[in-house]
């Protein structure tokens, strides 16, 4: 019992059981924060992975595997399999349509063909697409292109004073690029009339009907014309606001739907050799956001029957080489990948050996005239990997990183056992004339030792506790942490030199009393509040800091999940380090001679 009333003596009557309850707060809260962090970062990729890929991935490299609709079919029986989509994948150079001779003119780009209709079945490619319908200011926009585009069909419409008020409008608009204030449609609609409103509103469907950009992205294509989906950030237009959500610069003028780009490829033939480049003009139909930087500054989406055009994919005849003259048969058309996604419940491990199964029945029921097989699994340019396989080369580094991490900051553990060696040493010192009392009355050595070690346990375990509770609560909230580091409010900077302020008079005050301690600890208080005010008023005059970069890290957001497994080993190590880190002066209390101690000065 008295072991009990003393540790409660002990923590309520010193300030420094307060610092040892500090110190194991912030070690474990660090540690918590950072792998949190780095497994938020791992999972991330990893979701994205399958969500961009979906469970298992077959491949053959540039040559593409014939008669992969056949395939698809077979796979599709399976009752393990919910959908299978063909991907063309290549690399090509499009060229942008920005009339702003600052902005970048060209874009290297990872090019996907796809089927929009089984892709979007694999993976979320229609929860992806950025823009639903077009804002005010973007349906401006298109009336503007659809009016310059079909002028002299207009202007037919029209008797030639209502055509010259008709032009200084369209003049006027494109001069101010701001039609916030222009209000176009409104415009417009106001001097022609309803049969020649409906005839403008007929030359993009977009006008007449906001959900067509949704529905032209679902379809990879405009007015009967294959389109180009691409990444978010392929664009130079658009702007990540601080609340992660995305704006077209210059009042949406560098809106990518807008446009048409013109894409170019180089198509390689059976020997690895490069053929003639191929080019197509084709309209930008919508954008596309992963989460994944990387893949949303350098991907786009065709259809998958360009990309094979483009690759020289599509299906051709095949010449005899003796007689050109003579067609020996036909060469299917391609597909370099085939993703496919299993039904809830199933591993991609699992259904990586179904799918390899059905690939080795499939070929071996070819029909024997066929020209062109797929090629066997022996032949080390196929592969059938699980989406984890797929990606390993990126998520092994960042697997390894993350237990390197975990290693090092396992030295928190020894700094936790070293604060409080340290603390209780300093302790036992202080109350080794209590020690000689207990000793002298019957205390045993077991005792003696429980107090100090029931005296570590519970500043381990109310330190860990509140570390975790600090861990979790600047998890969960780092986004919004980052964004008020990056760009602090001003309230805060005022604060600080409030706070300042008050902390010099105080030591002007106590300082005339000629007592060191409350000049040193109001010195460190102002230099610090002054130094933080300062500092945030530096950051705000030079527009804000980028803290969490999406181009170096690869996601928009930092990871905001606290990693529980890591976090309650933390937690028990820091209870368990910091039993360690008192035993020795634990020890030392117990052997403690009571007549030396009771003449301890």
């Amino acid at each position: 019992m008295y072991q009990t009333l003393l540790t409660t003596r002990y923590l309520t009557s010193r300030v420094i059981p307060l610092i040892a309850v500090a110190a194991v707060a912030l070690c474990v809260a660090l540690v918590i924060v950072v792998v949190s962090v780095m497994t938020g970062f791992l999972d991330m990729v990893q979701s994205a992975g399958r969500t961009l890929m979906g469970d298992v991935i077959i491949s053959y490299g540039i040559s593409g595997l014939p008669h992969y609709e056949d395939l698809q079919v077979k796979l599709e029986e399976n009752p393990n399999i919910l959908g299978t989509t063909p991907i063309v994948d290549g690399w090509g150079l499009l060229r942008m349509p920005y009339p702003d001779s600052k902005a970048k003119q060209s874009e290297t780009v990872q090019v996907w063909g796809i089927v929009p209709e089984s892709f979007a079945k694999v993976t979320d490619f229609s929860d992806s697409l950025q823009w639903e319908t077009p804002t005010e200011n973007q349906r401006d926009w298109l009336l503007h292109d659809a009016i310059t585009t079909n002028a002299n069909e207009i202007q037919l419409l029209m008797s030639d004073d209502k055509w010259n008020t008709f032009v200084e409008l369209i003049n006027k608009a494109s001069s101010t690029l701001n039609f916030a204030e222009a209000n176009l449609w409104e415009d417009v609609q106001a001097i022609v009339t309803s049969e020649q409103w409906q005839s403008i509103l007929s030359y993009d469907e977009r006008l007449k009907s906001p959900e067509k950009l949704r529905a032209q992205g679902l379809s990879l294509s405009r007015n009967g014309k294959a389109g180009i989906i691409s990444g978010l950030h392929v664009s130079d237009g658009n702007e990540r606001q601080r609340d992660g959500t995305y704006k077209v610069i210059r009042n949406d003028y560098w809106w990518l739907p807008r446009f048409e780009g013109t894409l170019t490829m180089l198509p390689v033939d059976t020997q690895g050799g490069i053929i003639e480049p191929e080019s197509i003009i084709m309209p930008f139909v919508n954008e596309f956001q992963s989460g994944v930087f990387m893949i949303d500054e350098s991907r786009i989406f065709v259809p998958i029957a360009t990309a094979q055009s483009l690759l020289h994919l599509d299906e051709a005849e095949i010449i005899d080489l003796d007689d050109p003259t003579m067609v020996l048969g036909i060469d299917p058309a391609r597909a370099t990948s085939i993703l496919i996604r299993g039904i809830p419940g199933i591993s991609a491990i699992e259904l990586k050996e179904i799918v390899s199964v059905i690939y080795d029945n499939f070929r071996a029921n070819m029909p024997t005239d066929t020209l062109v097989f797929p090629p066997s699994q022996s032949d080390p340019g196929l592969s059938i990997n699980t989406w984890e396989d797929q990606q390993r080369s990126f998520t092994g580094p960042v697997e390894k990183e993350r237990e390197l991490m975990r290693t090092l900051f396992s030295i928190v553990y020894l700094v936790v056992a070293a604060l409080i060696l340290s603390i209780f040493w300093s302790i036992v010192f202080e109350k080794t004339r209590d020690i000689g009392i207990l000793r002298s009355i019957g205390a045993s050595r077991a005792g003696i030792v429980w107090i100090f070690l029931q005296y570590s346990l519970v500043i381990g375990i109310i330190g860990s506790l509140l570390g975790l509770l600090v861990g979790w609560t600047i998890t969960k909230n780092i986004n919004s942490i980052h964004e008020a580091m990056g760009n602090p409010p001003l309230a805060i900077a005022i604060s600080s030199f409030a706070i300042a302020s008050a902390v010099a008079i105080y030591t002007f005050i106590k300082g005339r009393t000629g007592m060191m301690l409350p000049i040193v600890l109001g010195s460190i208080g102002f230099i610090t509040f002054a130094g933080i005010g300062a500092l945030i008023l530096f950051i705000r005059q030079i527009g804000g800091l980028v803290i969490w970069d999406a181009s170096v890290y690869y996601f928009a957001i930092i990871p905001n999940n606290v990693d529980w497994p890591s976090a309650i080993v933390t937690v028990c190590g820091a209870i368990l380090f910091c039993a360690l880190g008192a035993l020795i002066p634990s020890a030392k209390a117990a052997d403690t001679d009571p007549v030396k101690a009771l003449r301890h000065e």
